[in-house]
């Protein structure tokens, strides 16, 4: 079957912005990562060493260091809340697939806002670190996975279960958070660097955390009656 001069061609403009082998870095998980880390996520508290692992200057890839932060997840986590998301409206009769798709457009919409916003306070901040956008993508990702539990907690048990799994996700969301994006961008350039600059960049990890409660809760709320 010939290739279509579309594909070749849509292709190519993703090479000239995306450059394919960090993205397929931030894919390089396994099975074993995948639990270790949906572990992470629901219960953070125990786990002790935050720092991402390097080897000759670059960066360990997902399935080697737990703490590397991966997009395979978010997908998943993302698409699985859509399609959990239409479920809980068919159960409740309210499945369309405008409100579908307003889900999905809502969801990603918030995520790209919440980057935008982290790169500019980086920016502002004048932290040297290695954050990126593939970087605060995953990071912003991982809420799916507390919203999914959210959402499944909230199916099986009613409102009280959906909000004992909120808080619990929330809370678990925002000590990840704290703890890895304090070991990249204020562990990087913040120590001995201007009070100044420690104190913006600690508002800033401090306001991204506050910030996933909100928006899981948002995302969320209306799909468990």
């Amino acid at each position: 079957m010939p290739r279509s001069p579309l594909s070749g061609l849509s292709l190519l403009q993703l090479h000239r912005f995306v450059s394919m082998n960090k993205l397929k870095h931030f894919f390089a998980v396994d099975t074993s990562y995948v639990a270790r880390k949906l572990g992470l996520l629901i219960f953070p508290y125990t786990h002790q060493n935050w720092e991402v692992q390097y080897s000759r200057d670059m960066p360990l890839p997902p399935r080697q260091d737990l703490n590397a932060p991966d997009l395979y997840i978010p997908t998943m986590a993302f698409i699985t809340y859509i399609l959990l998301a239409g479920m809980a409206l068919g159960i409740q009769k309210r499945f369309s697939p405008e409100v579908l798709g307003l889900c999905a457009s809502t969801a990603l919409v918030w995520v790209v806002i919440e980057v935008l916003a982290l790169l500019l306070g980086l920016y502002l901040a004048t932290v040297r670190s290695d954050l990126g956008t593939f970087h605060l993508l995953a990071y912003s990702g991982y809420k799916y996975v507390g919203m999914i539990l959210s959402v499944l907690t909230g199916l099986l048990f009613g409102s009280d279960g959906y909000y004992v799994a909120l808080a619990w996700t929330s809370a678990a969301l925002m000590y990840f958070i704290v703890r890895s994006l304090r070991m990249t961008s204020v562990g990087t350039d913040g120590v001995g660097g201007p009070a100044p600059r420690q104190r913006f960049q600690l508002y800033l990890t401090l306001a991204e955390a506050a910030f996933q409660p909100m928006i899981i809760y948002w995302l969320t709320f209306h799909l468990v009656r």
